[in-house]
């Protein structure tokens, strides 16, 4: 008897430690936090992980958070067109959100360039509020996948969010 008491001790210690040193279920695992693989961004233009993934957005384009999750800018490319738009989603990552701003500024790391994308408020929206940015450059029109930095100005808050495309099921560039 004392055997098994001594053995049932052990089982439940052991469980206990085992159980004890799980990541709370919002901690990502160690090994995606810096993997690349999520996009980050804060106020003030300082990047910052947030340990969550953002996938493709709802106009199927690269999601980076800007502003601690606040809002969330979309970018797309049509190489053809040698065109980049910008959507400023909500803090879902998925509704449009409007702001006033007179320009983003969109900073490619590779092959290094910027452009500055203007307003194109969608339908529905005021002249002076936009979800939608939009920029030409000769460079965007490289087939490949972009990874950069989207910055701007909301109310006075500057905002920048880092993305990186990655390749998708139904093609790759």
């Amino acid at each position: 008897m004392k055997k098994i008491t001594s053995l049932t001790t052990g089982l439940v210690v052991a469980a206990a430690l085992v159980v004890g040193c799980q990541p709370a279920a919002d901690t990502p695992p160690a090994d995606t936090a810096d993997s690349g693989q999520s996009s980050g961004g804060t106020a003030g233009g300082e990047s910052e992980d947030h340990g969550h993934s953002h996938s493709d957005g709802p106009h199927h384009g690269a999601v980076a958070d800007w502003g601690g999750g606040t809002y969330h800018v979309e970018f797309t490319v049509d190489h053809d067109a040698e065109e980049a738009t910008v959507y400023v989603l909500g803090s879902d990552a998925k509704s449009a959100a409007p702001i006033d701003a007179e320009s983003l500024l969109l900073s490619i790391k590779e092959p290094s360039f910027q452009v500055e994308l203007k307003p194109q408020p969608l339908e529905g929206e005021a002249d002076w509020k936009s979800s939608r940015f939009v920029g030409q450059h000769e460079k965007l029109g490289i087939v490949q996948e972009f990874a950069g930095t989207i910055s701007g100005q909301v109310d006075g808050t500057p905002y920048a969010g880092d993305f990186k495309e990655e390749p998708h099921g139904d093609h790759e560039h």
